[in-house]
Protein backbone atom coordinates (compact mmCIF):
# COMPACT_ATOMS: atom_id res chain seq x y z
CA UNK A 1 0.00 0.00 0.00
CA UNK A 2 2.82 2.17 0.74
CA UNK A 3 3.72 2.39 -3.12
CA UNK A 4 -0.32 3.26 -4.00
CA UNK A 5 -0.20 6.16 -1.12
CA UNK A 6 3.00 7.61 -2.84
CA UNK A 7 1.84 7.23 -6.43
CA UNK A 8 -1.66 9.16 -5.07
CA UNK A 9 1.25 12.01 -3.68
CA UNK A 10 3.11 11.80 -7.23
CA UNK A 11 0.02 12.17 -9.01
CA UNK A 12 -0.85 15.43 -7.43
CA UNK A 13 2.38 16.95 -7.71
CA UNK A 14 3.34 16.12 -10.80
CA UNK A 15 0.17 14.40 -13.56
CA UNK A 16 -2.68 16.95 -12.07
CA UNK A 17 -0.74 20.02 -11.62
CA UNK A 18 0.54 19.60 -15.46
CA UNK A 19 -3.57 19.08 -16.16
CA UNK A 20 -5.09 21.03 -13.91
CA UNK A 21 -7.42 22.79 -16.24
CA UNK A 22 -8.94 19.48 -17.94
CA UNK A 23 -9.15 18.33 -14.72
CA UNK A 24 -11.08 21.76 -13.53
CA UNK A 25 -13.17 21.29 -16.89
CA UNK A 26 -13.87 17.79 -16.01
CA UNK A 27 -14.88 18.76 -12.52
CA UNK A 28 -18.71 19.16 -12.91
CA UNK A 29 -19.83 17.13 -16.48
CA UNK A 30 -17.98 14.79 -18.92
CA UNK A 31 -18.69 13.88 -22.89
CA UNK A 32 -16.59 10.80 -23.23
CA UNK A 33 -16.78 9.88 -26.93
CA UNK A 34 -16.03 6.20 -26.61
CA UNK A 35 -17.57 3.25 -24.23
CA UNK A 36 -14.78 0.93 -23.76
CA UNK A 37 -15.30 -2.55 -23.14
CA UNK A 38 -12.17 -4.13 -22.03
CA UNK A 39 -11.07 -6.87 -19.71
CA UNK A 40 -10.65 -6.77 -16.22
CA UNK A 41 -7.00 -7.95 -16.37
CA UNK A 42 -4.44 -5.62 -14.27
CA UNK A 43 -2.27 -5.90 -17.95
CA UNK A 44 -4.78 -3.66 -19.70
CA UNK A 45 -4.46 -0.54 -19.36
CA UNK A 46 -7.55 1.44 -21.94
CA UNK A 47 -6.27 4.97 -21.56
CA UNK A 48 -2.43 3.92 -21.99
CA UNK A 49 -3.00 1.69 -25.01
CA UNK A 50 -5.06 4.55 -26.70
CA UNK A 51 -3.12 7.21 -25.35
CA UNK A 52 -6.13 9.06 -23.78
CA UNK A 53 -7.05 11.87 -21.10
CA UNK A 54 -9.50 11.69 -18.54
CA UNK A 55 -12.95 12.42 -19.79
CA UNK A 56 -12.38 10.21 -23.01
CA UNK A 57 -13.30 6.89 -22.19
CA UNK A 58 -16.28 5.83 -20.42
CA UNK A 59 -15.03 2.02 -19.44
CA UNK A 60 -16.10 -0.63 -18.69
CA UNK A 61 -13.74 -4.03 -17.40
CA UNK A 62 -14.89 -7.12 -16.18
CA UNK A 63 -13.42 -11.06 -16.23
CA UNK A 64 -13.18 -11.64 -20.40
CA UNK A 65 -14.53 -8.41 -21.66
CA UNK A 66 -17.99 -9.78 -21.27
CA UNK A 67 -21.31 -8.17 -22.95
CA UNK A 68 -24.28 -10.03 -21.08
CA UNK A 69 -27.26 -9.87 -23.83
CA UNK A 70 -29.78 -7.63 -23.31
CA UNK A 71 -32.73 -7.76 -21.00
CA UNK A 72 -35.41 -6.77 -18.48
CA UNK A 73 -34.11 -7.75 -15.32
CA UNK A 74 -34.54 -6.82 -11.66
CA UNK A 75 -31.04 -8.04 -10.79
CA UNK A 76 -28.27 -5.72 -10.09
CA UNK A 77 -26.88 -5.70 -13.73
CA UNK A 78 -23.59 -3.34 -13.56
CA UNK A 79 -22.06 -3.59 -17.29
CA UNK A 80 -25.30 -3.97 -18.95
CA UNK A 81 -26.36 -0.76 -16.50
CA UNK A 82 -23.33 0.81 -17.61
CA UNK A 83 -23.92 0.24 -21.29
CA UNK A 84 -27.17 2.25 -20.62
CA UNK A 85 -25.87 5.29 -19.62
CA UNK A 86 -23.01 5.60 -21.83
CA UNK A 87 -25.45 5.30 -24.57
CA UNK A 88 -28.65 6.42 -23.33
CA UNK A 89 -27.24 9.54 -21.36
CA UNK A 90 -23.66 10.25 -22.27
CA UNK A 91 -24.59 9.57 -25.71
CA UNK A 92 -21.15 8.36 -27.22
CA UNK A 93 -20.02 7.78 -30.52
CA UNK A 94 -18.37 4.82 -30.39
CA UNK A 95 -17.92 1.16 -28.54
CA UNK A 96 -15.02 -0.65 -28.11
CA UNK A 97 -14.93 -4.18 -27.37
CA UNK A 98 -11.21 -4.84 -26.50
CA UNK A 99 -9.66 -8.44 -25.94
CA UNK A 100 -6.11 -9.51 -25.42
CA UNK A 101 -3.74 -12.00 -25.35
CA UNK A 102 -3.00 -14.11 -22.90
CA UNK A 103 -6.84 -13.87 -21.24
CA UNK A 104 -7.23 -16.12 -18.05
CA UNK A 105 -10.98 -15.98 -18.56
CA UNK A 106 -11.35 -16.95 -22.11
CA UNK A 107 -8.62 -19.91 -21.03
CA UNK A 108 -11.66 -21.05 -18.24
CA UNK A 109 -14.17 -21.21 -21.08
CA UNK A 110 -12.27 -24.41 -22.34
CA UNK A 111 -12.21 -25.52 -18.84
CA UNK A 112 -14.78 -28.33 -17.53
CA UNK A 113 -17.00 -26.91 -14.67
CA UNK A 114 -15.08 -29.09 -12.23
CA UNK A 115 -12.22 -27.50 -12.39
CA UNK A 116 -14.08 -24.20 -12.13
CA UNK A 117 -14.99 -25.24 -8.35
CA UNK A 118 -13.09 -22.87 -6.36
CA UNK A 119 -14.65 -20.11 -8.56
CA UNK A 120 -18.44 -20.30 -8.92
CA UNK A 121 -19.14 -16.43 -9.81
CA UNK A 122 -16.52 -17.04 -12.16
CA UNK A 123 -17.78 -20.24 -13.81
CA UNK A 124 -21.62 -18.35 -13.85
CA UNK A 125 -20.17 -15.23 -15.38
CA UNK A 126 -18.88 -17.03 -18.10
CA UNK A 127 -21.99 -19.23 -19.00
CA UNK A 128 -22.93 -15.78 -20.56
CA UNK A 129 -19.97 -16.56 -23.40
CA UNK A 130 -20.66 -20.26 -23.71
CA UNK A 131 -21.42 -20.37 -27.31
CA UNK A 132 -17.41 -18.95 -27.87
CA UNK A 133 -16.46 -22.67 -27.04
CA UNK A 134 -18.94 -24.15 -29.79
CA UNK A 135 -17.21 -22.20 -32.03
CA UNK A 136 -13.88 -22.30 -31.59
CA UNK A 137 -14.42 -26.08 -31.51
CA UNK A 138 -15.62 -25.95 -34.92
CA UNK A 139 -13.21 -23.63 -36.65
CA UNK A 140 -9.76 -25.25 -34.61
CA UNK A 141 -7.53 -26.29 -37.40
CA UNK A 142 -4.91 -28.13 -35.13
CA UNK A 143 -4.71 -29.56 -32.01
CA UNK A 144 -2.39 -26.69 -30.76
CA UNK A 145 -2.92 -25.14 -27.52
CA UNK A 146 -1.66 -21.85 -29.46
CA UNK A 147 -4.18 -21.96 -31.50
CA UNK A 148 -7.28 -22.20 -29.22
CA UNK A 149 -6.30 -19.32 -26.94
CA UNK A 150 -6.13 -17.03 -29.65
CA UNK A 151 -9.44 -18.50 -31.22
CA UNK A 152 -11.01 -18.19 -28.00
CA UNK A 153 -9.88 -14.81 -27.48
CA UNK A 154 -10.84 -13.57 -30.60
CA UNK A 155 -14.18 -15.27 -30.76
CA UNK A 156 -14.98 -13.70 -27.73
CA UNK A 157 -14.55 -10.43 -28.90
CA UNK A 158 -16.88 -11.10 -31.84
CA UNK A 159 -19.56 -12.92 -29.71
CA UNK A 160 -19.88 -9.76 -27.43
CA UNK A 161 -19.97 -7.39 -30.36
CA UNK A 162 -23.10 -9.60 -31.65
CA UNK A 163 -24.39 -9.30 -28.18
CA UNK A 164 -24.21 -5.64 -28.39
CA UNK A 165 -26.71 -5.38 -31.12
CA UNK A 166 -29.28 -6.90 -28.84
CA UNK A 167 -29.31 -3.59 -26.71
CA UNK A 168 -32.60 -2.00 -28.82
CA UNK A 169 -31.33 1.67 -28.09
CA UNK A 170 -27.51 0.54 -29.10
CA UNK A 171 -29.32 -1.41 -32.48
CA UNK A 172 -31.15 1.60 -33.31
CA UNK A 173 -28.26 4.55 -33.34
CA UNK A 174 -26.13 1.74 -34.87
CA UNK A 175 -28.62 1.20 -38.09
CA UNK A 176 -29.09 4.43 -38.29
CA UNK A 177 -24.88 5.17 -38.71
CA UNK A 178 -24.70 7.45 -35.20
CA UNK A 179 -22.90 4.89 -33.59
CA UNK A 180 -19.67 2.61 -34.39
CA UNK A 181 -18.87 -0.90 -32.63
CA UNK A 182 -15.65 -1.88 -33.02
CA UNK A 183 -13.56 -5.50 -31.79
CA UNK A 184 -10.06 -5.06 -30.78
CA UNK A 185 -7.55 -7.55 -29.84
CA UNK A 186 -4.94 -6.28 -27.65
CA UNK A 187 -1.35 -8.44 -28.06
CA UNK A 188 0.25 -7.47 -24.09
CA UNK A 189 3.70 -8.54 -25.22
CA UNK A 190 4.07 -6.36 -28.61
CA UNK A 191 1.83 -3.63 -27.52
CA UNK A 192 -0.28 -4.01 -30.91
CA UNK A 193 -3.87 -3.76 -31.72
CA UNK A 194 -5.93 -5.83 -34.08
CA UNK A 195 -9.11 -3.82 -35.29
CA UNK A 196 -11.77 -6.39 -36.63
CA UNK A 197 -12.67 -5.69 -40.10
CA UNK A 198 -16.01 -6.48 -41.14
CA UNK A 199 -15.58 -6.41 -44.98
CA UNK A 200 -12.34 -9.43 -44.88
CA UNK A 201 -13.88 -11.09 -41.51
CA UNK A 202 -10.05 -10.58 -39.84
CA UNK A 203 -8.71 -8.65 -37.61
CA UNK A 204 -6.09 -6.42 -39.13
CA UNK A 205 -2.94 -4.57 -36.81
CA UNK A 206 -3.92 -0.79 -36.45
CA UNK A 207 -0.74 0.71 -37.73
Amino acid sequence: MERLFKGVAKFKRDNFERHKQLFSDLGRHQNPHTLFIGCADSRVVPNLITRTHPGELFTVRNIANIVPPYRITEEYVATTSSIEYAVQVLKVDSIVVCGHSNCGGCAAMNKSSEELDHIPHVRKWLEVSKEVRARVDRQMTTDSPEEREWLTEQVNILVQMKNLLTYPYVKERYDKGTLSIFGWYYIIETGEIYNYNDESGFFEVVD
